[in-house]
This record gives structure tokens, sequence and C-alpha cells, in this order.
């Protein structure tokens, strides 16, 4: 409703005339979309980045779009220009498509084996404590009003400003130094001080072996993940979780929670809503501390199949809200759950378990089909979920109920775990034609659960 008035003030001030209602909403529709758009681009731009000038420095490069975006958004309103404010969104989509490329892979291939699934887990943990600061600064009695919401637009100067000091302090991939750049000297200095420990010859040995087996296949482009059948099974994997994350209803069940709330009879709908966003982040906590335990595939399975549970509570409980007021705190509850269970596992693994299922060569190129994948699957539930909504009511959640379903189905068939994998035990079950379902041994790892060559 701010940014709405604020589009309208600035109309009424060029034109001398009301902003038209068809006019406003395309100009808010374009504000929403446009993000997404400059996700999609930066995400499938994350390989022309890192390859060049590496993991840390392609993340430190960054920080200068989110410094542009401030800037635009912050002004945008002294400038009386809702253009700064839509060219705003569309750098900081640009700049979240790169980040949510590089920040998985750079902790991907910094972390030891034993705690990877721990420590990717930290990037769904940044974004939702993002979420739910945005949220409580949103509020109407802090930056959410009318004269402090470019203060909170402009806002994201502060954490990329913070990066810019702390980042050059973090080490290169040790990946990186030694695969890609062949400086064995760097990257072995790098990894002592990263494990803590002076002899890393175990590691050393596994990314040479990497390193040779990358040296035997030919460079790998975006269309050649597509094209061998080595990558095939996982470029198709990794799409498919990304998938997992968007159209599981996760941005449906936010868009109705207030509406929700305010049936079940709570005078302030917005900080139930922010109640949520709190939940969001206590899950995310859950399971980084059992992703190590339960595994990857584990933690997903369990997270669709609860999800699929509360999305049919919820059906259940908006259709007969008319007919039984108590069922708003059914669809509360439902609303927690699905929210819970999205942060076991749809939310946190399809980013980091990119980095997992490809070796160094294929791994930029597979990040950003995924990536692409999340950010225009994140588009179309954005653009077209309001007239699914229109068109079905309620019932809307039986869609989602399906496609979690149908994710479930193909999670259980088709994904590996790959909890305590190496990166080349993993590669080495695609190149073997199987991927295991279960937690195996590693010379086991091709002979269970999804065998058949996609």
């Amino acid at each position: 409703q701010v940014i709405e008035d604020f589009y309208n003030r600035t109309w009424l001030y060029r034109y001398d005339e009301p902003i038209s209602p068809a006019t406003l909403t395309t100009l808010w529709s374009l504000s929403v979309a446009i993000f997404s758009v400059g996700g999609m681009i930066g995400s499938f731009s994350v390989g022309l980045f890192v390859n060049r000038f590496g993991r840390r420095n392609s993340m430190l490069m960054s920080n200068v779009l989110a410094f542009v975006s401030s800037v635009l958004m912050g002004f945008s309103k002294m400038a009386l220009s809702f253009e700064m404010l839509i060219l705003g969104r569309f750098i900081i989509g640009l700049y979240s498509g790169l980040t949510t490329g590089f920040v998985p892979m750079y902790v991907g291939e910094v972390s030891p084996t034993a705690l990877r699934g721990a420590l990717g887990t930290f990037h769904q943990l940044g974004i939702v404590l993002g979420i739910l600061i945005a949220q409580v600064f949103g509020l109407d009695l802090i930056m959410g009003n009318d004269s402090l919401w470019p203060l909170l637009l402009g806002f994201i100067f502060v954490p990329a400003l913070l990066q810019c000091i702390i980042l050059p302090f973090a080490p290169e991939s040790p990946r990186f130094l030694l695969i890609n750049r062949n400086e064995e000297n760097k990257a072995k200095s790098v990894l002592k001080k990263l494990r803590g420990t002076t002899d890393v010859s175990s590691d050393l040995q596994e990314m040479k072996e990497e390193s040779r087996q990358m040296m035997r296949e030919k460079k790998v482009t975006i269309m050649e993940l597509f094209r061998s059948p080595m990558y095939r099974q996982p470029i198709l994997i990794a799409i498919v979780l990304q998938l997992s994350q968007q159209l599981s209803g996760i941005n449906a069940v936010f868009y109705y929670s207030t509406s929700i709330f305010e049936k079940a009879g709570v005078e302030q709908p917005v900080y139930a809503t922010i109640g949520s966003g709190v939940v969001n982040t206590a899950f995310t906590v859950v399971s980084l501390f059992v992703v190590e335990r339960a595994g990857r595939r584990t933690l997903h399975l369990i997270g669709l199949a609860g999800m699929a549970g509360c999305a049919v509570l919820m059906t259940i409980a908006l259709t007969l809200l008319d007919q039984m007021p108590w069922m708003s705190y059914l669809s509360i509850v439902a609303i927690f759950g699905f929210v819970a269970f999205f942060e076991i596992g749809p939310g946190p693994i399809p980013w980091f378990i990119v980095a997992e299922l490809f070796s160094q060569g294929p791994r930029p190129a597979a990040f950003a089909v995924a990536g692409l994948s999340n950010w225009t699957s994140n588009f179309i539930v954005g653009m077209g979920f309001q007239y699914i909504a229109q068109l079905c009511g309620s019932y809307a959640f039986i869609i989602f109920t399906v496609l979690l379903v149908l994710f479930f189905i193909f999670t259980y068939f088709k994904v590996p775990e790959t909890k305590g994998r190496t990166f080349d035990e993993i590669a080495s079950g695609f190149r073997q034609g199987g991927a295991s379902q279960s937690d195996k041994t590693p010379d086991e790892f091709h002979s269970l659960g999804a065998d058949s060559q996609v």
C-alpha cells in the first residue's frame, strides 16, 4: 500500500491526474516480477564469474550491484521516480541470482565432507533470517511507513558493506586453487587453515584425483550437461529438486497466511505472519543439526511428505471455514506445519546438493542451470498463483499436494544419498550408471535404488 501510494503521488506530480487502476496494477506487478527476472539472469551468469575470478572474488565483486541497487531504491522517493525503484529491484534481483550460485558453491568447496550438509544449510539460514529481519523492519512502527520505506529498501547497503569488510579475510576455495589454477602450494596452505591441521594429504589426494578425472573429460558446457549420459541424471535431479522448492506452494502459503490469520480472529495478523517467519528460521536451525545424521535424501522426503499432509489439512480447513469457524485454527496449525516441514528438507537441501552432485568441471554450469530453474519457477508461481487462487479458491492447494507427491516419488526413486561421500565418490556413482537410495557404503553406491539411467 505504501509503495502504491508513492506511485500514485509520483504520477499525479508528473501528469496532474491520478494514476489509473490498470496502470497502477501494471507498475506494481512489474515491480514484483522484475526481481525474479533479475534473479533468472543472475543465476544463469554464475559460470561466467566463478571460473574466471574465483569463488570468493566473485562474491566480493557482486556487492557492487547491491550498492547500486541500494542507492537507486533508497533515493527513488526523493527523486520522485518509480523507474529508479523498479530498476533497483531488477539489479538486486541480479545480485540475488548470482549469490544463490556463488555462496552454496563456495561453502560446499571449503567444507570438510563430514560437515558439508550442515554448513551448506547456513545458506538457507541466511535467507530465512533475512526474510524475518525484513518482516520485522517492515512493520509500520519501524520502517514500513510512508516516511521511512526508502531507508528500508536502501538498508541492503549495510550487509553488502559488512561483506566487503569481512570477505577479504576469507580464503579462496582450495578446490578452485588446485583444480582450476593448479596452485597446489596455495591450496595446501588454505586447507591447513580450514582444517586446523598440518596433515591435509587426504584432502589434497581427493582433489588431485578429481582433477585427473576432469582432465580426461572435455570442457563441460551447459548443453553438454544434457547431452552426456554421465551428467544427464544428476542435472535432472538438480532441476527437479529446485522445482520441488519453488513449486511446493511455500510462497502461496505466505500469500494466504495474513488473510487466514484475520479470519482466525488474530487482531494483528502481521505479527502472526512474522511468527511463521520465526518458525521458518527455527526449523532451518533444526535441519542444520540433523542433516549430517539423517541425510539429505531422508530429510527431503520427510519435508515433502509433511508438506503434502499439511496442504491437505489446509484445503479442508479453508473449504469448511465458513461452516465451521474453528477450522481457522486448524488452518493456522497447517500453515506453521507446512513452513516447518519446508525448512526441514525442500528449503535448504536443493541449494547445496547441486555442489555435491557434480565434480569441479561441470559444477558452475550445473549451478547456472539449477539456479535458472529455481528463479524461473519462482517467477511463474509469483505471477500465476493469484490467478489460480481466483479460479480454484481454497482448492488451489490440491495442485501443490499433487506436485509434492510427484516430487516425493521422484526423490524416492532417483535421488541418491550424498551424506558422507566425497565429490569424486558421488560423481563415480553417476559415471557407473546408478545412484543409491539409502545410506550405504561407497562401493554399494551404484547398485541401489535409482539404478536406471535417465
